[in-house]
């Protein structure tokens, strides 16, 4: 039995953008249970607290979608006891290596060039149309888990937006989640406690100036129109949800009636 997570949200003191997916409302009526399926940042640097506190919502599965690159920056996930580890990477290890190295290193000249006039904007939405369409086995292991036996579950990835948004969103259109409830879920990712902190390096003004984090807005912002795009890729990838989750992800229904049985009140 899962337990049901209070509706007061969690500080955690070192894991950023914890939440419960719980409560979403479905096309034919029925709710996302509470306590079955949690998103967040990464785990790495959680207190001994924050990991208590992890270890009581009895978790089956931790799905890790960062990469190595991700996970020598950042550290591995702390170990909770009794809790499957699954990294499943969503980015290649050496995928915008340069890119992400100006980001943090680069002045502001090179910041123009890589982010001005909606090149930032335009990666993030060429970043989720490739997942969606190159991530198939990923997504599919994922949603087969789930069915199985492996909730209740945490996905995460850095921040805890982009690759875990994209994995939670599939999940809850394979749920048939309301389109509306799964960009608000999303959106959620904004606030500020849930934000995931831009590393500058150098500690001198002009490295956090206006100019470079209105430049750098782009790619730690969660916004409609990254989540719209990869709706928009499964439709003119497939023409629309139920081809995508059977040709695309080779669910069957036994599979997708499974899921629901799991996650759904």
């Amino acid at each position: 039995m899962t337990q049901q997570i209070p509706s007061t949200e969690p500080e955690l003191a070192r894991v950023r953008n914890f939440r419960d997916v719980g409560g979403l409302p479905t096309v034919d009526g029925r709710r996302v249970r509470h306590g079955v399926l949690f998103r967040s940042g990464h785990l790495a640097h959680a207190t001994d607290e924050d990991a208590a506190f992890l270890t009581s919502l009895g978790l089956h599965t931790i799905f890790d979608f960062r990469n190595a690159a991700d996970q020598k920056l950042e550290g591995p996930d702390v170990e909770l006891p009794g809790v499957r580890n699954v990294n499943l990477p969503l980015s290649d290890p050496a995928d915008g290596a340069e890119f992400w190295k100006m980001v943090r290193d680069g002045d502001l000249d090179e910041l123009r060039s890589i982010l001005a006039d909606g090149k930032g904007a335009d990666r993030m939405i060429s970043s989720y149309r490739l997942i969606i369409k190159e991530r198939t086995a990923e997504h599919s292991q994922v949603l087969r888990a789930l069915a199985d036996d492996s909730v209740p579950a945490l996905m995460h990835c850095a921040a805890g937006k982009d690759r875990a948004g994209l994995s939670v969103a599939v999940t809850l259109l394979a749920l048939g989640v309301e389109r509306d409830a799964i960009l608000d879920d999303y959106l959620k990712s904004n606030a500020k406690h849930r934000r995931y902190k831009v590393h500058r390096s150098g500690s001198s003004a002009s490295a956090y100036s206006p100019e470079v984090m209105e430049l750098l807005s782009p790619l730690f912002d969660a916004r409609a129109e990254y989540l719209s795009a990869a709706f928009e890729t499964v439709e003119e990838t497939w023409g629309g949800v139920d081809p995508y989750l059977e040709k695309g992800l080779g669910l069957t229904p036994g599979t997708r009636e499974r899921l629901r049985e799991r996650l759904l009140d």
